[in-house]
């Protein structure tokens, strides 16, 4: 190979480093997003059969990691009120950002699963950044 061609490379194979140094460095500093969920089960068995089975394999393909479920049709552990009523079902995921978490929420199969899970229940989620870890 000729002084050319080494230089070339030697250039392609730092500028590939520095892409992926910089991507890596880029990717720890995004904050995760938590996505907290409201929701009113108004057929626990159907729910618990049609929807969550295939709704946890989305989520977790889009890195979704359950951090907290309670009330109705949950863990059995309650949801307790410490200002106003308590919600009927809570549930907490973190995604590893929210890109992550809006790529779920709009992957075609999720909205096929969601509109079996309309059948079931009803839903108020919302979704919130977290700070990045110092």
């Amino acid at each position: 190979m000729n002084s050319g061609g080494k230089m070339a490379l030697v250039m392609l194979s730092c500028t590939a480093i520095g892409a992926l140094g910089s991507e890596a460095l880029h990717g720890e500093a995004r904050p995760p997003a938590y996505l907290i969920g409201q929701i009113e089960v108004t057929d626990p068995d159907g729910y618990a059969r049609e929807y969550l089975p295939k709704a946890k394999e989305i989520i977790r393909a889009h890195g979704g990691k359950l951090i907290a479920a309670a009330g109705a049709a949950a863990t059995g552990s309650q949801v307790v009120a410490v200002d106003g009523d308590p919600p009927k079902r809570v549930v907490v995921y973190m995604y590893p950002s929210m890109e992550a978490l809006w790529a779920w929420r709009y992957d075609p199969a999720y909205v096929q699963v969601r509109a079996v899970g309309e059948k079931y229940a009803r839903y108020h989620t919302f979704a919130v950044e977290g700070s990045v870890a110092n």
